[in-house]
């Protein structure tokens, strides 16, 4: 395991993590964002424990079961890249770092782990 591949993996494991929290306290933002996208609000909480499930899948990749995280960072990939098709459906590209930054993190965990 390389230095690289922890250091990307703890970003996204917090980053999630992160996001996870903010979805299930319905901060502004994310509904204000899911909103403008349109999501409908009803979905934040199931968004929320998919967010917090790849996050913990790619913890217990790091601990040792690797297949667990490769299948995590997989399934972080598909969910943003939704994110993003979401966005561009929505022309909010004004915010589409966000989803972009999420779908990066979870995109190299993936390589550096596989």
């Amino acid at each position: 395991m390389s230095i690289a591949h922890v250091v990307v993996t703890l970003l996204a494991i917090t980053a999630n993590a992160a996001i996870a929290a903010a979805d299930y306290a319905r901060a502004e933002f994310v509904l204000a964002n899911s909103a403008e996208v349109r999501v409908p609000r009803s979905w934040v909480p199931l968004l929320a424990t998919l967010k917090a499930a790849g996050a913990a899948g790619l913890l217990l990749g790091l601990l040792g079961a690797r297949s667990l995280g490769v299948a995590a960072a997989v399934g972080l990939v598909l969910f943003y890249a939704g994110a993003l098709v979401f966005h561009v459906r929505a022309r909010a590209f004004h915010n589409i770092a966000f989803p972009g930054g999420y779908f990066a993190l979870a995109a190299g965990t993936l390589v550096l782990t596989v």
